[in-house]
């Protein structure tokens, strides 16, 4: 039987140090590469997807894995950053930059990512929350209100 402390005290851990989810980050899209598309499509279980964006201050092409959440013909992506104070910095280079190439497995989306207005969220998070279940515990872990952007067909 689980410590009703130590439960609670594990779910409002900190996020990992920045240096570390690059590394796992750039790792996990280069043997995604290598496989051509066919492995390292999940996290923990959980579906990703390849974010390829321009980024907001450097210009330069960027792919990152995101957690899949389709929607649509197009799919959602969540701002989380596993609950830290400060929305992550891709969130930045999809405001700049909306435009954006979305790989799931072998399938290659060309999208254009808006924000979700405060009204829409409401409909959303069930959404998210049924591709992803720690996006729940997140929201709880900031007092930031964690951005979901709608990308659909361009």
């Amino acid at each position: 039987m689980s410590n009703p402390a130590t439960t609670a005290a594990a779910d409002n851990r900190s996020p990992p140090p920045r240096w570390l989810l690059k590394f796992f980050t750039r790792a996990h899209v280069l043997l995604n590469r290598i496989t051509g598309g066919r492995r390292f499509n999940a996290f923990g279980g959980d579906e990703v997807c390849f974010v390829t964006m321009t980024g907001a201050k450097s210009g330069r092409t960027r792919t990152i894995p995101l957690m899949y959440v389709p929607h649509g013909e197009g799919v959602l992506l969540v701002g989380s950053q596993g609950g830290a104070p400060r929305h992550p910095v891709w969130y930045h280079n999809l405001v700049a930059h909306p435009d954006i190439t979305v790989r799931h497995r072998r399938q290659v989306m060309k999208l254009r990512a808006r924000l979700a207005h405060a009204e829409e969220k409401a409909a959303l998070w069930p959404i998210c929350d049924a591709h992803y279940a720690p996006y729940a515990q997140y929201r709880q872990r900031t007092t930031r209100d964690i951005p979901i952007f709608v990308c659909e067909p361009r």
